[in-house]
């Protein structure tokens, strides 16, 4: 059985992007990808972290004013940072789960990156909390 920290539970490396992506590039890889979030790095640091719901509500409405292609120019001029979450909230890969947990909880947020020594390592996610707490759920029960 895995542990109880999230270094077991964590998606290493994850798929990064800079702060100067063009929104719609951004938008293409987590569909790409089927993911739902990108990390945001620069020069190594980790500075940002944008969402599908980040893109759905903070693109300014008036673009969609436009015609098609208006807004598509528009929108392939606009860095991602423009869109993304700045102030994160992170973790060390020796955090507990459930402290974990606790955390998205209380920020309601779906994800932590996780940093070793300032440097981006993984990610976790509420799905990946999810999993670790019914693997480990089923583990204990069967041990009984």
């Amino acid at each position: 059985m895995k542990g109880f920290t999230i270094k077991e539970w964590m998606t290493p490396d994850p798929i990064i992007v800079s702060s100067q992506i063009a929104i719609p590039d951004a938008y293409w890889i987590m569909i790409d990808k089927k993911i739902r979030r990108l990390l945001v790095v620069d020069d190594n640091k980790l500075v940002g972290i944008v969402t599908i719901e980040d893109l759905r509500q903070k693109i300014p409405y008036t673009i969609f004013a436009m015609d098609a292609v208006k807004a598509s120019d528009t929108l392939s001029c606009m860095p991602i940072n423009r869109v993304m979450s700045k102030n994160l909230i992170t973790v060390s890969v020796d955090t507990a789960l459930v402290e974990a947990a606790k955390l998205m909880i209380k920020n309601n947020i779906s994800t932590l990156p996780i940093l070793k020594n300032d440097k981006l390592v993984g990610v976790i996610t509420e799905g990946d909390l999810f999993r670790a707490f019914v693997e480990i759920f089923q583990e204990l029960k069967t041990s009984r």
